[in-house]
């Protein structure tokens, strides 16, 4: 499987969040898509991105079904997914890591590492994926 590398894919219904991360995906040199059905996320095996981004509050798609699909197939399973909700909604960030997801971090993490993770360097979302 080939990756798209400046591809970003995003499963994200909060303007404010889709601002912020194309903000940063635009000052990387980095394109989005956004995952707006189950039917674009089922078409990413055509165009694997780098990274998958998800919002465990999303309501188009039903997140923790999206990382289920995602690492049940063969040419999308090692896409890293950086999943984010809130650090009190405690329920979402347990199913979210049993489906696969590879980082559940607070939002407020999110934010403050977005460009880390827009560029690939997941290694600072370790830490705090570890204490949520």
């Amino acid at each position: 499987m080939t990756t798209n590398t400046d591809l970003i894919a995003t499963l994200v219904d909060d303007m404010f969040f889709n601002s912020k991360i194309n903000g940063a995906a635009a000052e990387c040199g980095r394109r989005i898509e956004r995952i707006k059905s189950r039917e674009q996320l089922e078409g990413l095996s055509d165009n694997p991105p780098a990274l998958i981004l998800i919002d465990l509050n999303s309501g188009r798609v039903d997140p923790i079904k999206a990382i289920e699909f995602l690492k049940s197939h063969a040419e999308l399973k090692k896409i890293p997914i950086v999943s984010f909700v809130s650090h009190v909604q405690t329920d979402l960030i347990d199913a979210a890591r049993t489906a696969g997801s590879d980082y559940v971090i607070p939002r407020s993490v999110f934010t403050q590492t977005l460009t880390e993770a827009i560029t690939g360097n997941l290694s600072s979302l370790a830490r705090f994926a570890r204490e949520n």
